[in-house]
């Protein structure tokens, strides 16, 4: 007979692992499918460190959930006694009419956020190693600052775990079914039951989502560890925020301070610029024209950041065509199947809050959190 649970979780990455936790600790019978081992480098969870910050660009409408997220961090953080979230400060760098500096601020006013904005010479005081354009200006929030991948989802696969979960690695579903009033996912080693299914794919949205309807494109991103110039003091988190820097011709990107030690340097990425790929062609090489087109381009900011060069990786993004979320129960089968995907390269922030969201959703079908921004019909593909 086949195994019976409540929720069985498809992918146990960023969101999949925080829904596991979010689940289980409501007292369902929680069954976790992951095609990899925990807390691996093969999709978007990994890197050591994610920028956080709640006057978002993006959107307004993401503000709430921001909120509700750096609760979730800290929570997480008395539960394992994981380093989660480092608030060391973040500056959104760019003309005033840019996107990173107008947006921010507009989230900023709009929900009454501490901030404050800084003229280019005020931002080479305060942070001496950022040498802004004259006309360039940065928004300062104090609450900004990073967090961490992998922590994050170990502390929400032992939570689990210690919750009494089932979670299966390097044990991919194979495909799944409607069964009676629930569902039924099969692997190569067995075949499980369930009264619903939640399915947080990352970059094998694609490959899992084709009855959904909704376009996704994965995106090859590349993060970049550079040793600065004279050493990492200036570049410590008491000395140096996480930033954002749109440039005149709307290129971001986007850096932290030294968090692992002197041997590893600062990070630095551009956000987006990548190239299409699928989770199977990805070229997780890293070749030397990138490396130097990141060390010209920060140059430009930064000057003693790019030094030696130190170490790169691959991830994926998931983007969706408006970049905003998909999170709801899916259009197709709304009374057994849970989706959260296309979180376009800015969702892991979100980790712990998509977790109680997609919690709420496969349990009672509705959720109190505003997530009418991530309703998939908005990108559902015309018919032919």
């Amino acid at each position: 007979m086949s195994p019976t649970y409540d929720v069985i979780v498809i992918g146990l990455g960023g969101m999949g692992s925080a829904a596991a936790h979010h689940l289980s600790a409501r007292g369902a019978r929680v069954l976790g499918l992951e095609k990899f081992g925990p807390v691996h480098n093969r999709g978007s969870s990994h890197g050591g460190s994610r920028i956080t910050r709640q006057s978002y660009f993006e959107d307004p409408a993401y503000v709430p959930l921001l909120l509700r997220s750096y609760e979730l961090y800290e929570e997480l953080e008395r539960a394992t006694g994981r380093e989660i979230a480092t608030l060391c400060g973040g500056v959104m760098v760019g003309r005033p009419d840019s996107r990173t500096v107008s947006g921010s601020l507009l989230s900023a006013e709009q929900w009454d956020l501490p901030h404050e904005m800084l003229d280019a010479s005020e931002i080479r005081r305060r942070f001496p190693t950022l040498t802004p354009k004259d006309d360039e200006v940065a928004l300062f929030e104090a609450r900004a600052g990073l967090v961490r991948p992998e922590n994050t989802v170990a502390a929400h696969l032992q939570l689990a775990t210690r919750q009494g979960a089932d979670l299966h690695f390097e044990e991919p579903m194979t495909r799944w079914e409607p069964y009676r009033d629930g569902v039924r996912v099969h692997t190569a080693e067995n075949t499980y039951t369930a009264a619903h299914l939640v399915i947080c794919p990352g970059a094998w949205a694609p490959q899992l989502l084709t009855d959904l309807g909704v376009p996704f494109t994965i995106e090859r991103q590349v993060m970049y560890w550079f040793q600065p110039r004279g050493g990492v003091q200036p570049f410590l988190p008491e000395n140096h925020p996480i930033y954002i820097w749109e440039d005149a011709a709307g290129v971001q990107a986007y850096g932290f301070p030294s968090i692992d030690g002197p041997e590893l340097g600062a990070k630095v990425a551009f956000f987006r610029k990548g190239v299409v790929t699928t989770p199977e062609t990805i070229d997780r090489t890293v070749h030397e024209d990138e490396v130097q087109a990141m060390a010209d381009h920060m140059s430009r900011h930064i000057p003693d950041l790019p030094g030696a060069f130190l170490k790169a990786a691959t991830c994926m993004y998931s983007n969706t065509a408006d970049e905003h979320f998909v999170i709801a129960r899916h259009p197709a089968h709304p009374e057994s199947v849970t989706v959260a995907c296309g979180f376009s390269g800015h969702g892991f922030k979100f980790v712990p809050v998509v977790g109680e969201i997609v919690a709420d959703l496969a349990l009672t079908g509705t959720t109190d959190h505003p997530i009418g921004l991530f309703d998939p019909h908005r990108l559902a593909a015309a018919p032919a």
